[in-house]
């Protein structure tokens, strides 16, 4: 069973247009890539008073964002994952994170998604700093 948050299932009903459906697929996706991954919501601040859906296995492997227009998924080690795909955006020099945008009508490339996060649940795992 997936480790879920009732702070997201609160999130995804503020947004019952095509952002919180498209949240709502992303976290389908996410959970059928890896069963064990978990969610929290961090980082409420006053612009984003409800907080960034994060999923994690052993770390941060991706944050999801419902922005004005679009849902944004990023991934903090993006750069160090493989894309072959290539439905991860370019950064800025210097920045590790890479991200998809999603906009209304947009298709989910649901195998490459799901290969990009378990590839990082796996980099997170084979981190030599794990805690046991």
């Amino acid at each position: 069973m997936p480790h879920t948050s009732e702070l997201l299932d609160e999130i995804i009903a503020r947004s019952p247009d095509w952002r919180g459906t498209t949240l709502t697929e992303l976290r389908r996706i996410i959970h059928d890539a890896d069963p064990e991954i978990t969610e929290e919501v961090k980082w409420k601040r006053p612009s984003n008073p409800l907080g960034a859906p994060v999923f994690e296995h052993d770390g941060i492997v991706c944050v999801a964002n419902i922005l004005k227009e679009r849902v944004r998924l990023s991934f903090p080690a993006g750069l160090n994952l493989p894309d072959p795909q290539n439905i991860l955006s370019s950064v800025s020099e210097g920045n590790k994170t890479r991200i998809i945008d999603l906009y209304e009508g947009d298709a989910i490339d649901e195998s490459a998604l799901k290969d990009i996060v378990r590839a990082g649940v796996e980099r997170n795992l084979a981190k030599p700093d794990r805690r046991k």
